[in-house]
């Protein structure tokens, strides 16, 4: 199992328990990783920004060349229902994913029409703040024109895993990663921001990293509550230096940062605000 332990996959138009086999041996996602996905959660009752990740899903698809079989409405529809198998208040990963079958006849480049799609839905708790830690990775993102970073494409996963192996190797959580550039990006799993004397900053998009729909909803609700959020090119130091650091992303949604390389950091306001803005804005849908 990839991740829980209770598990149910959409797959062939039907429910299945567990995670089934879905991949033929010939499947061009087998052996080209044509595949795309994307990650949303179900917490305490509900589910934010539902339809925007089934609507990233689909542009994933077609950044890869792939022909989506089904549109957001009906992923989302599919999600909904698979949720419905769980209790209600179940701590959930939702994973719908598509893959090219059919290689073209120059045996590289995928048939667009031959994408298959499918859901896993398990269950993983919501991770509790207090513990996280980023050190400094060694390893950078891909510049847009050497990968596919326009996609949440599990072919750039490979580059994220090592990034995380090597963090936790060194006693970290996770790692900032840098751009070809020299900024950084954000870690192998979410976006970053730095607090510095009330004012928030987070690496601009520059097309090296996937700018997290979680990420844009924090900095909307911040700004609404009336707190400076600055889209920048950031340093190692800009992190090294701040007051307060904290992560977006699909996992724990607003994580603290609990100690930064060899330095601790104490809880602090603003992180503390950016995850009660998001845990009200998600508990009122």
């Amino acid at each position: 199992m990839a991740v829980g332990r209770d598990i149910v996959t959409w797959f062939d138009g039907r429910w299945h328990r567990g995670s089934v086999p879905m991949i033929g041996s010939a499947d061009h996602g087998a052996w080209l990783g044509s595949q795309v996905f994307d990650g949303a959660r179900q917490f305490e009752g509900v589910r934010p920004d539902l339809d925007l990740h089934c609507a990233r899903l689909i542009r994933s698809a077609g950044a890869m060349s792939m022909q989506a079989p089904v549109d957001a409405a009906t992923i989302q529809g599919l999600m909904e229902e698979g949720c419905a198998m769980f209790p209600a208040d179940a701590a959930l990963y939702l994973r719908p994913m598509m893959w090219a079958r059919d290689s073209a006849p120059g045996i590289i480049d995928l048939v667009p029409d031959s994408t298959a799609f499918a859901i896993c839905i398990e269950t993983v708790p919501m991770p509790e703040p207090g513990a996280f830690s980023l050190t400094v990775s060694p390893y950078r993102r891909p510049h847009p024109d050497t990968a596919m970073t326009e996609a949440k494409a599990a072919a750039l996963y490979a580059n994220n895993g090592r990034i995380m192996a090597e963090a936790r190797a060194r006693g970290f959580s996770n790692a900032l990663s840098l751009d070809p550039y020299g900024h950084v990006a954000e870690t192998a799993s979410t976006n970053v921001f730095a607090v510095r004397d009330g004012v928030v900053f987070t690496p601009v998009p520059n097309g090296t990293f996937l700018a997290g729909i979680t990420r844009r909803r924090v900095i909307a609700l911040l700004q609404a509550d009336g707190v400076e959020v600055v889209e920048t090119s950031m340093s190692v130091e800009d992190f090294a230096s701040a007051d307060e650091i904290f992560v977006t992303g699909n996992i724990a949604k607003v994580m603290p940062v609990a100690r930064f390389e060899g330095r601790s950091l104490p809880p602090g306001p603003v992180a503390a605000r950016a995850r009660a803005l998001y845990w009200d804005y998600a508990l009122s849908r």
